[in-house]
Parts: structure tokens; sequence; C-alpha cells
């Protein structure tokens, strides 16, 4: 039999200075993938004019590069499961820097398609990870709050990016490298590694309780010397040991539901982002804008970015997260549509910082909803997979836009990106669990404090 404590125990602490750790690792491992996933898209119409290449290579290197992010989110999950979450977050982080270094020495378009392909698996594994890990350390009462604040951090990196890019990408022939090398700062999480813990709940899945109790008693020691006595936790569960999760468990009814769930709202997601995201750079800049302005404008409009992961954390414990998610989806959707249907510089802006914004809000949510629909067992797996389908989704996204571009024209992209994201808000009205219950029973109040 098992005896599953470590959840009770976490969830009944305040936050303190160790939560703070965890959560500045995190923040910043968010900061270099959201810095480096748009890379190529922002670099891609200095390569239009640099290596002369076409609207028909970019989306083949975009659509291997999510490839590249499904095969990273299927092993994310194996390797947190197999080595630990904080291990699994360390080496997913190593593993998206050094490819993004090895970028800025690329000399055709195939060797930077190459190495896109690994930065972006290691881009998608540390997602995966780092939302697990966030997910079992800190309070569930609050975990939708603190992963929040983690990408209003990390999600900086965007608009970080692009206006180093706009500065620096028409220097010269070779500056576009720059870009790449601003990816591979992630190793600076490194300097973390020494004060992040184990996850407690990882090591009694594991049915390892002495490694358990060792990180419990640690975490509880550091935390209640800074607050004091703690209070008692809820009383252990009894439980069956629950052993390995192999793959055909997502088969059955209990998983397989919120898997599909969830694998929509990823693929509609994905789509839909990138979607906007990759292309608005080298489709503002084949109607006409110069690389420079269209670089500053995008740049300008991630500026919502951040904003919109600080509205997600007002609302994600408040208010049930399925509907914010429908909300949020709903909003996009119209905001896309009207940012394709206009060419004025300030619209432009306006509109694409509104979709910055409550995308990066709808992704806040949905890292804190996707791990709560499934149990300890099965968590790393059922995020995995259900992230992974969504980026490989995406592998046809962009040759669809490609195709829509090439024999529909511009406008055609927005219709389809609008209706991709609505379509996600109506699957989650309909068969989206509500997790809000859930939570509280599962969190004592003391674990808000």
């Amino acid at each position: 039999m098992q005896r599953c404590n470590a959840s009770n125990r976490l969830d009944r602490l305040p936050i303190s200075r160790f939560h703070k750790v965890i959560l500045a690792a995190v923040a910043i491992a968010y900061f270099f993938e959201f810095a480096d996933i748009n890379s190529f898209s922002i670099t891609a119409p200095r390569l239009l004019e640099v290596w002369k290449v076409s609207v028909d290579e970019i989306a083949w290197v975009t659509s291997l590069s999510f490839i590249g992010m499904f095969i990273g989110a299927l092993l994310a999950g194996w390797l947190a499961d197999r080595f630990g979450r904080k291990r699994a977050l360390i080496w997913t982080t190593l593993e998206f820097s050094i490819f993004s270094l090895a970028a800025v020495f690329s000399w055709d378009i195939g060797s930077l398609a190459a190495f896109r392909i690994l930065t972006s698996a290691g881009l998608s594994a540390m997602t995966v990870v780092a939302v697990i890990y966030v997910n079992e350390l800190f309070p569930s009462a609050v975990r939708g709050k603190y992963q929040a604040y983690a990408i209003v951090i990390g999600i900086c990196g965007t608009p970080a990016t692009n206006f180093i890019a706009s500065g620096v990408v028409s220097i010269s022939p070779w500056s576009w490298r720059l870009v790449y090398l601003w990816g591979a700062l992630g190793l600076v999480v490194l300097v973390f590694a020494r004060w992040m813990t184990e996850s407690p709940v990882w090591h009694e899945n594991r049915g390892d309780y002495a490694a358990a109790e060792t990180v419990l008693r640690d975490i509880e020691a550091r935390v209640s010397a800074e607050h004091g006595p703690l209070p008692e936790p809820a009383p252990e569960v009894v439980a069956d040991r629950p052993g390995k999760a192999p793959w055909t468990l997502l088969l059955r009814r209990r998983y397989l539901l919120p898997t599909l769930l969830l694998t929509v709202m990823w693929v509609t997601q994905s789509i839909g982002f990138f979607g906007y995201s990759t292309w608005a750079p080298s489709l503002l800049a084949k109607q006409g804008f110069s690389v420079q302005s269209s670089t500053l404008y995008v740049a300008l409009a991630t500026v919502g970015a951040p904003l919109g992961a600080g509205l997600s954390a007002l609302v994600t414990d408040r208010f049930e997260r399925k509907w914010c998610l429908v909300a949020f989806g709903s909003v996009i959707a119209a905001c896309g549509l009207l940012y394709g249907l206009t060419f004025t510089p300030v619209m432009i802006v306006a509109f694409g910082f509104l979709v910055n914004l409550f995308e990066r809000g709808y992704t806040a949510l949905g890292y804190a909803y996707s791990p709560e629909l499934f149990d300890t067992r099965t968590r790393s797996l059922g995020t995995g997979v259900s992230y992974g389908l969504g980026r490989l989704s995406n592998a046809a996204g962009p040759l669809i836009i490609a195709h829509l571009y090439t024999w529909s024209g511009y406008r055609s992209v927005f219709y389809f990106i609008a209706a991709v994201w609505l379509a996600g808000a109506v699957v989650l009205a309909l068969f989206g669990p509500r997790t809000r219950d859930r939570r509280r029973a599962a969190a004592p109040e003391p674990a808000a404090a």
C-alpha cells in the first residue's frame, strides 16, 4: 500500500523563499524559451533577402520545427518520470540553449533547419517539464496564479527578442545570427540549479518514500524558519502504489477524454498562435512593408504579451479556468481577424497587441489547466502527449498558411486563424471539465497564506 501525503503537506505551506527560487528558475527558463521560440520567424524576412529562400522553404522549416516540438514533448514526459522533474528541467533547458548557439554558425537553410528542429525539441520538452514542476511544488489553491507569474516574467523574452531583432537584423548580411546567440543564454538557469529541489510527489509516486520524506522535511524546515509553525496537513490517503504509466493507459476512458480535449486545446492554440506569430513578419514584408518596419510592428505588438500573462494571474484562481479559456480564445479569434483586415500601421500594432495580450493569457491558463486533468501517475504522460500532439499538428499549419496565401491572398490566412481559435473555444465550452471545485477540495485555506 502507498501512503500519499506529499501533496497535502505541500498544499498547506505558505508561499516562501523556497517557492520564489523555483519560480525564478522556471521564469528564466520560460524567458529564453519565449525568446527563442520565434527566432526563425523574425529572422525569416532577412533570410528572404540574404539567402534568397522562398516562402515555401520558410514553411517547411517551420513545419519541421513543430515535428521537433512533438518529439520533445513526448520525450519530456519520459524524462520527467524516469529521472525527475528537476533534472529534466535542467537538461531540456541546456538542450535548447546549446542548439540555439549552434544555429549561429549555420551555413545554409538546411543546416539552420536541422538546428531549429533540435532547438524546438528542447523548447517543447522544457515547457512540459516546467508545467509539471510548478504544478507539483506549489499549493493547489494558488498554483495557477504562480504559473502565470512565471509566464509574466518569461513572456518578456518575446518583446525583448523582437526589439533586439528589429535593431540588429538589418545591420549587415550576417547580423541576423545574433538573434540565435541571444536565445542561447538560457544557460543562465544553471545558476539556480543548486537551490532547486526535486518534487517529493515524484519520489512518492515511484515508491521512494524515504527520499520523499527527506525532501519534504527540508522544504518544511525552510518554510517554517521563515513563517513559523506550520498548520497540520490533511490526513494521508492510503492507495495502491500506481507504478509506471504505460502509453496504453491513455486509451482508458478516464484518461482518453481529457487527453483528447487537451489535444484539441493545444492543436488550436498552436495553429492559431504560431500561425499568427510565425507568419506576421514575413506576410507584412510581402505586403510591401520593409523588413525593419514589419519587425518593429510585431515587436510593438508583443508588448501586450506580459500584460496578458498578468491578466491571467488575476483571474486564474478566482474563476473557473475552463470559462476563462473560452473567453480568451473567443477574443483572440476576433482580434486576429481584425488584424488581417487592416493595413494601417496603428491598427496593425493595436490588434496585434490584443492578440498577444489574450493569447499569452490563454497559454498561462492552459499551462495551469492541463496537468489538473490528470492524476500523479499520468500527469507527465498525459500532459506531454496532448501538448506534443498540439505542436505536431502545426507541422501542417505553416503549409496550409503558405497555400492559403499563395492561392487566396493575405486576408484568407487570418480568416483561417480566427476560425481555428473559435473552434477551440467551442470545444472547451462544450466538453471541458471544471477544475475549480477540485482545487478547493484539495487545498485547505492555510495554503493560500
